[in-house]
């Protein structure tokens, strides 16, 4: 029984952590662009949009078509951005732990 409750100690100090981690990924912001920078997205580590940048040269009513697959590209690149950042604190976090496919932290 003594590795078991090591073992419950152990998953809740990870539970502390991923708490932790939560919050931090909230202060976190990750920029994404297309168009060569010309329009430029930023997300938190939680993927909440924080701003849009675009170029004033592509807010005309012939360019609209262009500006919104921009808009979709930069949102994207941004996203996987995060993505990477939020899977590179997880590996911190787990001191490089290999989770079975499929099973995320946190759990739920």
């Amino acid at each position: 029984m003594k590795n078991l409750g090591q073992l419950m100690k152990q998953a809740q100090e990870m539970q502390a952590k991923m708490a932790e981690m939560q919050n931090q990924l909230g202060a976190i912001e990750v920029s994404g662009s297309a168009g060569g920078g010309m329009v430029t997205i930023t997300l938190s580590g939680k993927s909440e949009m924080r701003g849009v940048k675009i170029d004033p040269a592509l807010a005309t009513p012939d360019d609209t078509e262009i500006l919104e697959d921009l808009i979709i590209a930069a949102f994207n690149d941004a996203k996987a951005k995060v993505e990477a950042r939020v899977q590179e604190e997880m590996s911190k976090l787990t001191g490089g732990l290999n989770l079975p496919p499929g099973m995320n932290l946190p759990f739920g």
